[in-house]
């Protein structure tokens, strides 16, 4: 989420340090996903990881890129962080 988050800051922007930050970013997620793959079942890991992102990345949106801040949107996020919870409970 973070990698995604300092791509669209570089995309904008145009600067180094903020591609640079990217890919840091990204070698950083890969890294922790790597981290839980070595405790948890590849789908229920892959399942988290992108579930975390998938929400982070929307409370991103709506927090520093100025898009809708919906109850539904946040409801869904919700259902998300819940089946993740869920999913890590029973792996």
């Amino acid at each position: 989420m973070l990698g995604v988050t300092f791509m669209n800051w570089a995309l904008h922007r145009h600067t180094v340090r903020l591609w640079t930050l990217m890919i840091l970013a990204f070698c950083g997620s890969f890294g922790f996903l790597e981290l839980a793959l070595q405790t948890l079942p590849m789908g229920t890991a892959y399942a988290i990881w992108t579930g975390i992102g998938a929400a982070g990345g929307v409370l991103t949106g709506m927090l520093f890129f100025g898009e809708s801040r919906d109850w539904r949107k946040l409801l869904w996020v919700g259902v998300i962080l819940v089946a993740t919870v869920g999913l890590k409970l029973i792996a």
